[in-house]
């Protein structure tokens, strides 16, 4: 359970107006093709709290990144089961590779910081400053 900060001006474009809501995010849980069964979202101003039960460790990962990586959001607030997650903030001038060195010690297995963060990542070059990704553990 844990805090996480997310940059409010970043992200993707879920709104048809400034604040987010919390029908708007779940539904881009959902969209996302992310098992939501048992997620419980709620707003307080701008930011997210996820409540409830997910399937599995990953799940918990990917959600928590799918409504953090909206634009108008600028905290998730976790109390879903299971442990905390690892995130990095993409700096200007990122590359996974670059993260994948830092974060796993080898740049060549930026792949799997990729494959954690699908389907919110459709391309490894395609990430910007702002970004939140997940890094994998073990």
């Amino acid at each position: 359970m844990g805090l996480f900060s997310f940059v409010k001006d970043a992200g993707k474009k879920v709104f048809g107006k400034k604040e987010a809501d919390a029908d708007a995010i779940l539904a881009e849980i959902k969209a996302l093709g992310l098992e939501a069964e048992g997620v419980e979202v709620a707003m307080d101003g701008d930011k997210v709290v996820l409540g409830g039960t997910v399937t599995d460790q990953v799940t918990k990962e990917k959600i928590i990144m799918a409504a953090g990586n909206v634009e108008g959001v600028a905290a998730v607030e976790d109390t879903l089961e299971g442990n905390d997650p690892v995130f990095h903030e993409v700096k200007k001038g990122d590359t996974l590779w670059g993260i994948s060195k830092a974060a796993l010690g080898d740049g060549n297995r930026y792949m799997e910081i990729f494959e954690a963060n699908k389907p919110m990542l459709s391309d490894p070059d395609k990430i910007y400053p702002g970004q939140m990704l997940i890094i994998p553990q073990g």
